[in-house]
């Protein structure tokens, strides 16, 4: 299906909403019936039309088969944050006593839910080394229903091999779900690889103005109904349907977006790469990163993130230098029109802080919508009061 077909014109029947070319935002909690027998059969099963907007709502129905689509899945749902997806999607697909195989530093929320919520009723997860399967096959028990996936992460990008892992987990019963934040479908389709559930953070890249916040599942329509049919409805974690309208609009213009991104990423990463200070960088698809050939391999491009370690004594450098930039916000997430910078010793003291440790000395910068000329000299200024 072409992309441009999915983004102006999938799921729009614009003869029923007087030809608009905007879809409408259907702000509605409630939807009226015909008759008892209808009522009586969305009682029975809500995934089968229009009830209540806690479950199904024609704005957001919208962007369900967009992002489907895109996936090259049966099926969508969307959530009201990143974090509630896969709380949903891991919560949907494991029992008491149960086990589960993640990658090593997993999203904050997805490690706060294996460490700290799902212990309390008996579910336990073994952390790994990602990169290899070996990995993963040692890590299995017989218990193992999940496997957690995040590749490339947001942070150190570390991939994993999805065709194997998927394979490994599909000889074993077991279910996957992968994080695909970082590529969204345009550059990276898990589903293609035999991944079963696929999450992604519509807050970034799909909402693309840093004004909304969503999460985003796609899979079989089996699984999708299962998700929908417990924790979606009964946590009520469903976007709303003003939310889910902005998605769309940011959707027509998430393609041009992602190219004009993946140009200025490329040319930031190699004045970083080349500035004395700056002792390495680390982008997927530069030729210098430890998974280079396996980024190639499985993902179309890469843009927007990069980290780099600055040759830094001291954690004062590292904040007058983050705090010297005039243009390059600090702040946590990514994805939108602004170009971020967010350091990783800002969760440590001066006391703290260990130049030797070089995860201390690691920056991670979001580049923008801006003229890669213009953020280059804010860092070149910057660069000049960390000296």
């Amino acid at each position: 299906m072409d992309i441009s077909y999915i983004i102006n014109e999938l799921g729009e029947d614009r003869q029923l909403y007087f030809n608009a070319v905007a879809p409408p935002i259907i702000q509605t909690s409630n939807f009226r019936v015909e008759t008892v027998d209808e009522l009586r059969d969305l009682f029975a099963d809500e995934y089968s039309g229009y009830l209540y907007s806690r479950g199904l709502n024609p704005t957001v129905d919208i962007l369900r088969k967009k992002l489907a689509a895109l996936d090259g899945a049966e099926d969508c749902l969307v959530f009201n944050s990143g974090a509630s997806a896969i709380f949903a999607a891991v919560l949907a697909n494991v029992k008491s006593g149960d086990h589960i195989v993640s990658v090593e530093k997993p999203y904050t929320w997805a490690q706060r839910m294996f460490d700290v919520i799902l212990p309390r009723f008996g579910v336990t997860t073994t952390y790994i080394d990602g990169t290899r399967i070996e990995n993963f096959e040692r890590a299995i028990l017989p218990n193992t229903a999940l496997i957690y996936l995040e590749s490339p992460n947001s942070w150190d990008y570390k991939l994993q091999d999805l065709r194997a892992v998927a394979e490994l987990a599909r000889s074993e019963n077991i279910v996957t779900v992968i994080d695909n934040s970082y590529c969204t479908p345009l550059y990276q389709r898990p589903i293609g690889y035999g991944i079963d559930i696929v999450m992604q953070t519509a807050t970034k890249y799909i909402g693309g103005h840093s004004d909304t916040v969503g999460g985003v599942l796609c899979g079989t329509g089996a699984m999708m109904k299962k998700i929908f049919d417990s924790e979606l409805l009964n946590a009520g974690i469903g976007i709303q349907p003003f939310n889910a309208w902005l998605l769309i609009r940011g959707l027509r213009t998430m393609p041009a977006r992602m190219e004009r991104l993946t140009v200025t990423t490329r040319k930031v990463a190699g004045y970083l790469k080349s500035h004395p200070q700056v002792e390495s960088i680390l982008f997927p698809l530069d030729e210098s990163f430890p998974q280079y050939e396996l980024a190639r391999a499985q993902m179309k491009d890469a843009c927007g993130l990069l980290s780099f370690y600055l040759r830094a004594g001291s954690r004062d450098q590292i904040v007058r230098f983050c705090e010297g930039l005039k243009h390059i916000m600090m702040a946590v997430s990514w994805g939108g029109h602004e170009s971020l910078i967010l350091p990783k010793c800002a969760s440590l003291t001066e006391v703290e802080f260990d130049p030797g440790i070089k995860e201390h000395r690691m920056l991670r910068l979001y580049t923008g919508l801006e003229e890669p000329e213009y953020l280059i000299r804010d860092l070149q200024q910057a660069f000049e009061k960390f000296l």
